[in-house]
């Protein structure tokens, strides 16, 4: 699904033929994202002439700026994972392009447990990836159900209540 470093960033769950990036978010986690709200929020559309007294009330009150939500994946989706960085292909035996399955490699709290197997059983998590490699989703037909009470479960634990548990 999610790691729990990132149930504090808005998130969403992924869809069929998606691609994505891994992205570093403001928690330090590295994650999943579309590059489209990557762009939004680093380049945002140029706005409309404001006059002096909106630029004042935005210096005193500056407007809140949409962070990059995180995209979820569900355990046992199959991905392709392209841009495979020369030490990790060694380390797995793998080449630069894979086709992979999500995985969740632990269930304890408080450590990274997002990951992805390899056809060949090797397992690397999430957080080992390079930031800006590229993930496609191939399938979700093989995910796993989704058990959305053990994940609001998981946010309450978090201290994550009402709105952003509300997203799941």
């Amino acid at each position: 699904m999610c790691d729990y470093s990132l149930m504090a960033v808005p998130n969403r769950l992924a869809h069929e033929g998606e691609d994505l990036v891994a992205h570093r978010f403001p928690t330090g986690s590295l994650g999943l994202a579309a590059p489209a709200d990557i762009l939004r929020v680093t380049h945002p559309a140029p706005e409309a002439r404001r006059t002096f007294w909106v630029k004042l009330k935005e210096f005193f009150q500056p407007p809140e700026n949409e962070p990059v939500p995180a995209v979820c994946i569900p355990p046992g989706a199959r991905l392709r994972l392209e841009d495979i960085p020369v030490r990790l292909q060694t380390e797995c035996s793998v080449g630069p392009v894979e086709e992979v399955t999500f995985t969740q490699i632990s269930a304890a709290a408080h450590s990274y447990r997002d990951a992805v197997r390899f056809p060949n059983g090797r397992q690397v998590r999430l957080q080992e990836l390079r930031e800006g490699q590229r993930v496609r989703v191939l399938d979700l037909s093989m995910a796993e159900e989704l058990d959305l009470v053990r994940l609001r479960e998981e946010l309450a634990e978090f201290g994550i209540h009402g709105h952003a548990a509300n997203r799941v």
